[in-house]
């Protein structure tokens, strides 16, 4: 499958390998909805916490104005859930089996008549 707009993700159930020219393209169309929100939510799915805290901070490593807190009290074992808000800075995370693979971006609106819209999943290298 073409993958050259993000609603092309809304099929997959873990993340697709893509080329650095689908991630400059997907990053352009994602990085205007993420400007344009009020704030955002990030659910990873990993095969660890390492990974999954990792996504996250290669996240915040390209978006410096967002920020999340108490990383270092993370843990959980073996397959994961990260679940980072930006409005709150908090991050959860949990074991869970099952799972796909990747992030996925929620982009929220404090107008409570403008719906969120989520995006993904991307690889968990994807913001690197």
């Amino acid at each position: 499958m073409e993958i050259n707009k993000l609603v092309d993700l809304n099929s997959f159930r873990t993340a697709p390998q893509l080329s650095n020219s689908q991630v400059k393209k997907l990053l352009e169309e994602l990085e205007e909805n993420i400007f344009n929100a009020d704030w955002i939510t990030l659910g990873i799915m990993a095969p660890s916490d390492i990974k999954a805290i990792e996504a996250l901070q290669s996240f915040s490593k390209k978006y410096s104005s967002i920020q999340f807190c108490n990383l270092d009290s993370l843990h959980a074992d073996g397959s994961v859930f990260l679940k980072a808000n930006q409005k709150t800075g908090s991050v959860f995370i949990r074991s869970e089996n099952g799972l796909g693979e990747g992030i996925l971006l929620t982009c929220q609106y404090d107008n409570e008549f403008k719906e969120s819209s989520t995006f993904g999943p991307f690889p968990l290298d994807f913001f690197r």
